[in-house]
């Protein structure tokens, strides 16, 4: 086991700068790895799909060739889709611990469950390296935004040392306790994500479908007791109907209501709402909706209503800039 000294910076300088590296250029990964390159942070990066990598050349991260290129790293950052992918880029042919050297720690950002995240912090520790989970709120449009809430669990001294990285790509870093902790946020959090959109879409085709433009329904929603970032942030989607502008898909939100009834189960937790729409995301996912926003679910409900809604040329805030 680590002693809370394995985490503290040398010399107890906590602005000695760390080499850092990053495994997953997806929308969020892309929008994360700039807002460390733009507070001076020197990032080398891997993706799968190298063209994904290179333009972030421009900022100025260094893209290398294979993930055992990062060994050297003190600090690896991952953001990958699911446990078996974290699994593979860590531990499988070629992955970052596979070869002599080692970082010192890894952080990662990925939605997974519980019990694989200990797993993989039970394979790290034993190699010597640290684990932090620091799961995130807020998708690539948020992120760009520099709106991130980032949300750690893991040792408390290994936290403060690298918070400051932490702090560069969000609006407010948060650590929730020791373990896995982050894994049960991040679940509980996008499984609220999943029942919040399917209610939004409901009331939405309701007032619709009662005479209420659909864009001034949600403006007095994002204006009310109810709204949220969240809610402002999905409106310009919901109003233009342009689901092709991907910020998460419903194969992706299934996934995520999966753990968090997964999780429910474990602990004994009852949660019929969820329940609901998990099943309602598992229809758009049968359906073939595979490549596109899950605020598609509006387009769903509103069939499922008798009524077929049409793209609104209006313009609303997302309530990102400015």
């Amino acid at each position: 086991m680590h002693t809370l000294g394995r985490f503290e910076q040398p010399d107890g300088d906590k602005h000695v700068s760390q080499s850092l590296g990053w495994i997953g250029l997806g929308r969020m990964g892309e929008a994360m790895v700039k807002k460390l390159l733009q507070a001076g942070h020197t990032v080398q990066v891997w993706n799968r799909t190298r063209s994904k990598a290179e333009p972030l050349a421009e900022y100025g991260a260094t893209v290398v060739d294979s993930k055992l290129d990062l060994a050297g790293c003190d600090t690896i950052f991952t953001m990958v889709s699911t446990t078996d992918d974290l699994k593979e880029v860590l531990f499988g042919a070629g992955g970052v611990m596979t070869g002599a050297r080692k970082p010192k720690t890894v952080i990662d950002s990925s939605s997974i469950s519980q019990e694989g995240s200990a797993d993989i912090r039970e394979k790290l520790e034993a190699m010597g390296v640290a684990y932090l989970c620091a799961p995130v709120s807020g998708n690539a449009k948020v992120a760009k935004a520099g709106k991130l809430l980032l949300v750690a669990s893991g040792p408390k001294a290994l936290y403060d040392a690298n918070e400051k990285y932490l702090a560069a790509m969000s609006r407010k870093v948060m650590w929730v306790g020791e373990g896995e902790l982050a894994r049960v946020w991040k679940i509980a959090h996008n499984t609220m994500f999943g029942v919040i959109i399917q209610s939004l879409c409901e009331i939405t085709v309701l007032a619709e479908k009662a005479g209420i433009p659909r864009h001034v329904f949600l403006e007095s929603i994002n204006d009310s007791v109810l709204g949220s970032m969240y809610t402002r942030y999905k409106t310009p989607v919901l109003t233009k109907l342009n689901f092709e502008q991907v910020t998460f898909t419903p194969k992706l939100l299934l996934k995520d209501m999966d753990l968090g009834l997964g999780a429910a189960k474990a602990h004994g937790v009852p949660m019929p709402s969820a329940a609901a729409t998990r099943e309602s995301i598992a229809r758009m996912v049968g359906r073939g909706y595979d490549d596109i926003d899950f605020a598609v679910l509006l387009k769903e409900t509103a069939a499922d209503a008798g009524l077929s809604i049409q793209p609104l040329n209006v313009d609303v805030s997302d309530g990102l800039s400015g």
